[in-house]
């Protein structure tokens, strides 16, 4: 635990030389990202010195105690080292190069040291995806799902990627779900749309139920938090993903429907959904999935959009609802899952 850095002021030259073997001379940092809901201190260190990049993203344990101890209790900094350590060489899809990660053994405080990849094009969620750039995404993440179809063994013993159906969840998302759905309910930037305000109320005790169904064969390494604002693209048109403090194992529907209903537009979504749905089952075909392991996807890309209202609901417990961006993420992320729950019939499904 020594050696991981206990706030961005730790993170100097001679420390970065220490766990990366470059030669580093200078360092700078610029904290990025901050104040969307996000459950770590990330930082832009741009680096002077012989045989080193010119910038990493380093990622610290978050400054805001509430947020450090959600993550804690989630394994969610765990998650992220382990990918690096045992995902990332394996990953079908571009991610970031992973120079060096350590984390306590109690699991609160943690470092990742990667590379940056500001040079590429980046996505903005608000806006929403173009279905061009949203087809690449689907067309990764089938890939993605094949690379670990039912080949799952170990990681969640070595804390890579947690089960939806582990016991840590009923205990820990209601309580952080209500706490959030106070804070929207009594907001005036981010009232909850009219439509759902039944569902939130009933979210809290259907939670449980949702991630069993979610957690059942066939199952592989989810990304968890497959939306915009986590994807890149190279000048090419290559999609490349980042963060991976979410990685679960579960129905690989449940990426595809947060990507899709929370990534488009909603008329864009409308549109697209099945399209985009069967481009990703075909995906997998063709990559290599027995077809009759998808006779249940449809049903699971419901409960899963259904879940999915948790994210913007969980995250609005660490945002300032007054900043404009912050607020448009969450606004943007309700009026989406408004739509999803009418055009697929969520509410059946309490």
């Amino acid at each position: 635990m020594s050696d991981i850095p206990a706030g961005p002021e730790h993170v100097t030259a001679a420390w970065l030389s220490s766990v990366t073997g470059w030669s580093v001379s200078g360092v700078e940092l610029t904290e990025i990202g901050a104040g969307l809901g996000v459950s770590s201190a990330v930082y832009r260190a741009t680096l002077t010195g012989s045989a080193c990049p010119k910038s990493v993203v380093v990622k610290l344990t978050a400054a805001d105690q509430a947020a450090a101890f959600t993550s804690t209790v989630l394994g969610m900094y765990r998650r992220e080292v382990e990918f690096f350590r045992r995902l990332a060489s394996a990953a079908p899809i571009r991610v970031p190069a992973g120079y060096h990660g350590d984390i306590s053994d109690d699991n609160s405080q943690v470092v990742v040291v990667m590379e940056d990849l500001s040079g590429n094009r980046m996505c903005d969620q608000v806006e929403g995806m173009t279905i061009r750039d949203a087809e690449r995404t689907v067309d990764a993440l089938a890939a993605w799902h094949a690379r670990w179809w039912r080949d799952v063994d170990g990681l969640a013993e070595c804390g890579a990627a947690l089960p939806l159906g582990n016991d840590v969840y009923p205990a820990m998302l209601p309580p952080l779900f209500a706490e959030g759905w106070a804070k929207l309910t009594a907001s005036s930037e981010c009232p909850p749309p009219e439509s759902l305000l039944d569902i939130g109320a009933r979210w809290g005790s259907a939670a449980s139920e949702l991630l069993r169904r979610l957690d059942q064969d066939p199952v592989t390494v989810l990304h968890g938090d497959y939306r915009a604002d986590n994807i890149m693209f190279s000048p090419e048109g290559e999609p490349i993903a980042i963060d991976f403090q979410l990685t679960h194992i579960g129905s690989a529907a449940y990426d595809l429907a947060y990507f899709i209903t929370q990534s488009i537009t909603a008329a864009d979504a409308s549109a697209h959904e099945q399209a985009l749905f069967e481009r990703w089952r075909q995906g997998l075909v063709s990559c290599g999935v027995d077809a009759a392991d998808l006779d249940r996807a449809w049903d699971d890309y419901r409960t899963a959009a259904l879940f999915c209202l948790a994210y913007p609901v969980i995250a609005s417990r660490g945002m300032d609802l007054a900043d404009p961006r912050q607020a448009g993420l969450v606004n943007t992320m309700m009026e989406r899952y408004a739509r999803a729950t009418e055009e697929l019939e969520l509410a059946e499904l309490l």
